[in-house]
């Protein structure tokens, strides 16, 4: 992931709301979630809702796809992953030890 994109995708989660989505979207992959059951879920009306879904969308961080009426959100894992690679690539610079902490937190959630 390059800087620019690690940004617009920082910027889009700095928001109550939008990071509150993208968290539900992960808990909820790989069968997605449509766009009126987030807005129920989170209690937000639904066309709020889809602003901020298209904020995340176009950082490139929810993919939408038509199932009939209805349009589900699905979080993008590979973003997710570059992003997280992203911010710590460099941990530590390089001392492996310093960054066990944090790789030992990561591994049980996934």
């Amino acid at each position: 992931m390059e800087r620019d994109s690690a940004i617009v995708a920082l910027g889009a989660l700095a928001q109550g709301t939008r990071l509150d989505v993208f968290r539900l979207l992960v808990r909820h992959e790989p069968a997605g979630m449509a766009a009126g059951e987030i807005a129920r879920q989170l209690d937000v009306p639904q066309n709020t809702m889809l602003a901020h879904l298209g904020i995340l969308a176009r950082a490139g961080l929810v993919q939408s796809e038509r199932h009939s009426r209805s349009i589900i959100y699905r979080a993008d894992l590979d973003i997710l992953r570059a992003l997280t690679i992203f911010l710590v690539k460099d941990c530590c610079a390089g001392n492996a030890e310093l960054c066990a902490p944090l790789i030992a937190e990561l591994a049980p959630c996934c």
